[in-house]
Formats: C-alpha cells, sequence, structure tokens
C-alpha cells in the first residue's frame, strides 16, 4: 500500500498550519475572523515573483541552487516579501480595521474583511493577470523513501522551512516580552492594559507576524505547485477548519490542525476521490468539535 498521501497531506497540512497561525492570532487578540488573510498568501507570493524579477533585471537570470529548482534570489525575495506583506498587512488595519475597532461589531469587522479580500483579490488580478504561473518550470527527480513515497528535494525543503518557522514562532510566543505581551492580550485585553502592556504594539506585532507567515505559506505553495490569483481564497476554509480545530489562539494548536486537516484532505483524494476533498476540512472540523467544542488545544473562558 502507497503511503504517498502522508508525505503530500504534511506538505500541504504544513502551509495550511502557517497560515492558520495569523488566523489563530488575529481572532484571539483582534477579536474578530479576518477574511482577508487569505489574499495575503497570494499577494505575498507574488510580491516574491515581482522582486525576483527585478533582481534579475539588476543581477541576470537565477541561477537554481540545485538539487532545487529555485535560486537564491528567492529566498532574498522571499524573506523581504514578507517583511512587505507584515507592512501590508498593517497598512489595511490601520486603513480600516483600527477604525472600525472603535465603533462597529465583531460583524461589522467580518464584513469588512469579506470586502477587503475581494478588493486585495481584484487588484492582484489586474496587476498580475489570472493565468497561472511558477517560480520555476524545471523537472525534479523524486527521490524513493519506501513504503511507496517518493519526495522531491523542494518538497523536503519545504518541510524543514515550515519545521523551522514553526519552531521559531514557538520560541517567539514562549521566550520573548512581546510573545508573551500576545498571550496576555488574547486572554484579557482590558486586563493587559490595565497591567501596564502596550495593546496597539500587541496588535501590530499581530498583523506583522500574520502576514509575514501568510507569505511564507504562499511562497510554499507557489513553488510545489503554481501561483494563481485565487490560491488564497482556496485555502480559506482549510486556514479556518486548522485554527478552529487546534484551538483559536494556540500556536502549536493551529499548525498541528493544518497537519490534520492536510493530511485528511490528501486521504480523501487518495480514497475517494478529489470532488470529496473540500468537504473533509468541514467533516474533520465537526467531528473534533462535537467531542471537544473548545478545539485540540483550546481552553474554556
Amino acid at each position: 500500500m502507497s503511503l504517498q498521501f502522508v508525505v503530500d497531506g504534511l506538505l500541504l497540512g504544513g502551509l495550511i498550519g502557517l497560515g492558520a497561525i495569523g488566523v489563530t492570532l488575529t481572532y484571539a487578540i483582534l477579536r474578530f475572523a479576518n477574511f482577508a488573510h487569505g489574499e495575503f498568501m497570494a499577494w505575498g507570493v507574488y510580491l516574491t515573483l515581482a522582486l525576483v524579477g527585478a533582481l534579475g533585471l539588476v543581477v541576470g537570470p537565477d541561477v537554481p541552487l540545485r538539487p532545487f529548482s529555485v535560486g537564491w534570489r528567492v529566498l532574498v525575495a522571499g524573506v523581504v516579501a514578507m517583511l512587505l506583506t507584515g507592512a501590508m498587512a498593517l497598512a489595511l488595519d490601520a486603513l480600516l480595521f483600527k477604525r472600525l475597532r472603535r465603533h462597529g461589531t465583531a460583524i461589522t469587522l467580518v464584513i469588512a474583511s469579506f470586502g477587503a479580500a475581494m478588493a486585495l483579490r481584484s487588484l492582484l488580478e489586474f496587476g498580475f493577470g489570472a493565468q497561472p504561473t511558477y517560480f520555476s518550470r524545471a523537472i525534479q527527480f523524486a527521490v524513493p523513501l519506501g513504503f511507496g513515497i517518493r519526495i522531491t528535494p523542494d518538497q523536503m525543503a519545504m518541510l524543514a522551512l515550515t519545521a523551522l518557522l514553526v519552531a521559531l514562532m514557538q520560541v517567539v510566543m514562549t521566550r520573548t516580552g512581546i510573545g508573551r505581551a500576545m498571550r496576555a492580550v488574547s486572554e484579557n485585553p482590558t486586563l493587559a492594559e490595565v497591567a501596564g502592556i502596550d495593546v496597539a504594539r500587541v496588535v501590530r506585532a499581530t498583523w506583522l507576524i500574520g502576514g509575514g507567515l501568510a507569505c511564507a505559506a504562499g511562497i510554499m505553495a507557489g513553488i510545489t505547485i503554481q501561483v494563481r490569483p485565487y490560491m488564497g481564497f482556496d485555502l480559506l476554509l482549510p486556514l479556518f477548519s486548522a485554527a478552529i480545530l487546534g484551538g483559536i489562539g494556540s500556536v502549536p494548536g493551529a499548525v498541528i490542525g493544518g497537519l490534520i486537516v492536510g493530511v485528511g484532505q490528501s486521504a480523501a483524494v487518495h480514497f475517494a476521490g478529489a470532488e470529496y476533498r473540500a468537504a473533509i476540512a468541514f467533516l474533520i472540523l465537526i467531528a473534533v468539535l462535537l467531542i471537544r467544542p473548545t478545539g485540540l488545544f483550546g481552553t474554556r473562558d
């Protein structure tokens, strides 16, 4: 029996988990579901492509770092794009969500995020076109690992990068002042402010981190699959499923939830067919919440 679907699911689950970290932090700290988060993924990967193109005009075409399909310019462009995507998320908050938080309700913010998502998607499609594109069209040979599993060097790198970013995020949340402040605000923002925590600074950090990780997830999807304006929208349901499944406010929970959703969707394609892929996120979510409504790592208020 081939276990290839497990590796495919882990790859998908890793990028879902990275994207879900921003979703769970936004919901826990800002108290609303941001449906524009998927567009941060799409914008991040297109910004990376644009930066790679700009570097190519300056220093010539990119040379792949064998055995991988991309070169060092994608790495440099990806880091810069993560910062730019975080800045874009921060700008969106300053222009839209910050004003609505003062006088609006949670449902107002949710509806506004829907509108922001459609606007960002339309701008992306207008600026870069609707046709799919790729970081590289080079053909990679998969390495056999046994049990019917084959994995390409790009996929190995994506798994390693996911593990590195998750570990770094866990260190930030548990060992740094801003991470402890974020956890305090997620528990009780009023009490945190009374205790002297700069809530505005925590909000800024939330948008920057969420946007940066969404960009990283988008780059991974772009390298291993393809780049499309609707890629963020297509991943929106799995992102929210992973965040709720893991427990709102839990970074490890978001990642584990993403892995469960990713492996579940891959198994559905393998055993039942691609038409059941979208439904599996709902089924897993419902099954877990019927047993534990707060999610795997969530706590009751």
